[in-house]
């Protein structure tokens, strides 16, 4: 078990921050539009459920793109750089979503903003992440996705104040989340590097290692990354893969799903406040995103999806019955996973595999956990119109009962004996034992 200790060192604190900018600019660009501009300006922006097709097909190509990436992950000689490149096309997308008034230009706007989005908050710092701690990645993301229920809150709490004063300054309402993303590239760019060692800093903030052998580490582990032995066709060949992968994006799906809707859904229950509601949703989502995180790194992380799919099935079930308390219980035992989701994709691939295998794992791993994610706010805005506000919630709770019996599958000493088998083929030592399969 690891000792719980949240002392991350300054750059490790930056790193943390950046992830989280990065997040609120995922949530800002992708969710607002679509939870937000489709209620008070459909006319402009389109409804709903006309939009959330295009946030699919946005995400879709970006998850194909990170496929696309997995057999050169290992020879990238930056990902700081490929991260910051994703992060400048986001935010010049994002500024289109701001100035320009519907239309096909707009439409264009807010899928680019959708496709490399998702690949700068969701896939590129993930890998930075799990290069700079990977055995505390559980609490660090923990605390990097307070963005999600931040933002979601703040959909509430701000917007919803400017775009009700007659007609809305969109420009306005997103121009301060703008300029907070621009900051998140700034410190991108002056204190984060591809590894702690680069600056001076360590890994996992573990100071009890030399210099010397930390430098020694780092440039080992560069180079077994290039012959990683989990390439994308032995990543897809393994059960436990999926055994893990489609309970975390059943996660996602639902937990994003809902919440791209959440103006939808409480607009359903006239006497509920949506600020308030709002509000309380994010206040429950920053404590389970940081629980769950805690519980990742000393527990590992399948106890803690374990832990979250059961939440999920008891959201799908309050939601079904429907009454206005009820619908109040589900939205918060959505808010308990709905940052932790996210979490997932970083831990598992970090923990169940090597640190030289990371990189190569995660860019399997997270696409397809995401391809179930970008599903979600289709999904939702769709069955609303069509069918009701039970249904999403029907779907959340069969998800959720599936994916607890696959989590329950997944056996990390499976894992490594087929590691092992896979390092002995290809002629590489097996005593650098994988770190923290709980």
């Amino acid at each position: 078990m690891q000792k719980k200790n949240i002392n991350l060192g300054f750059r490790g604190w930056m790193l943390v921050l950046f992830q989280a900018i990065a997040f609120l600019t995922f949530v800002i660009s992708t969710n607002w539009p679509l939870n937000m501009l489709t209620e008070i300006m459909p006319d402009v922006y389109g409804t709903a459920d006309a939009l959330a097709p295009l946030y699919t097909i946005g995400m879709l190509v970006g998850i194909v793109l990170q496929l696309v990436l997995n057999p050169f992950i290992g020879r990238i000689k930056s990902i700081k750089r490929m991260v910051l490149l994703f992060g400048a096309v986001t935010m010049v997308a994002w500024l289109g979503i701001m100035i320009i008034k519907g239309g096909a230009l707009w439409t264009a706007a807010y899928f680019i903003a959708c496709v490399f989005s998702t690949m700068y908050a969701c896939f590129a710092i993930g890998i930075l992440v799990g290069q700079w701690f990977p055995r505390r990645k559980g609490t660090v993301m923990g605390i990097a996705t307070f963005a999600f229920p931040i933002g979601n809150g703040l959909l509430g709490a701000f917007a919803g104040l400017i775009f009700r004063k007659g007609y809305p300054d969109v420009f306005g309402a997103f121009l301060p989340f703008f300029i907070l993303g621009i900051v998140g590239l700034a410190i991108g760019i002056i204190f984060i590097k591809d590894y702690p060692e680069q600056v001076g800093a360590y890994r996992d903030n573990d100071k009890s290692l030399s210099p010397e052998v930390a430098k020694a580490m780092m440039e080992q582990e560069i180079t077994n990354k290039k012959t990683s032995v989990w390439k994308l066709g032995p990543v897809l060949k393994s059960p436990d893969f999926w055994f893990v992968t489609i309970p975390m994006g059943a996660l996602l799906m639902c937990s994003v799903g809902m919440m791209t809707q959440t103006t939808a859904i409480i607009g359903n229950y006239p006497s509920l406040p949506f600020e308030g509601i709002m509000a309380m949703i994010m206040v429950v989502a920053c404590i389970g995103s940081w629980l769950l995180g805690v519980l990742d790194t000393k527990f590992g992380t399948k106890l803690a999806i374990l832990i979250s799919v059961l939440v999920m099935l008891l959201a799908g079930i309050f939601g079904v019955i429907g009454s206005t308390v009820t619908m109040v219980i589900a939205l918060v035992l959505l808010a308990i996973f709905m940052g932790a989701a996210s979490n997932f994709t970083v831990s598992a691939a970090a923990q169940y595999w090597r640190r030289e295998d990371f990189p190569s794992v995660f860019a399997v791993v997270n696409p397809i956990a995401n391809i179930l994610q970008c599903i979600g706010p289709m999904m939702v805005a769709m069955t609303l119109n069509a069918v009701g506000i039970q249904m999403p919630f029907i779907i959340t709770a069969v998800l959720a009962a599936i994916s607890f019996v696959l989590i329950l599958c997944f056996k990390p000493a499976r894992v490594k004996s087929t590691d092992d088998k896979y390092r002995t083929t290809a002629g590489k030592p097996l005593d650098d034992a994988l770190v923290g399969r709980k």
